[in-house]
């Protein structure tokens, strides 16, 4: 009797890529890991504004960033070099050159 040959175990991470281009979703892929990477780099390098930003765009070489208030955008443009360096470094970043930012307008956030 001749038992089935097992495939090599891999990890779950290292298939979602390759589902991710089976069913077109390469680009939601790439923005959601660029949006984990840069909201993990605010709030190592620019705690007072982690949670008061998010990305809402990537575009070309530049990332689009709206914040909560003027004060989370002013201190997002005075760390933008810092933040633009290390998230073009970083594994599930992009080539991005620069950081636009804009103040969220409109009331109160839910």
């Amino acid at each position: 009797m001749t038992t089935p040959r097992r495939r090599p175990m891999r990890r779950l991470g290292d298939l979602i890529p390759d589902a991710a281009r089976a069913l077109g979703l390469e680009e939601e892929l790439r923005l959601a890991r660029a949006i984990a990477t840069f909201e993990a780099l605010v709030a190592e390098r620019v705690p007072a504004a982690a949670g008061a930003c998010r990305v809402v765009r990537l575009e070309g070489f530049a990332i689009d960033v709206e914040a909560d208030a003027p004060i989370v955008a002013q201190e997002l443009r005075m760390r933008a070099a810092e933040l633009v360096s290390a998230f073009a470094a970083a594994p599930g970043g992009v080539g991005v050159h620069e950081l636009r930012v804009h103040v969220r307008s409109g009331g109160p956030r839910v």
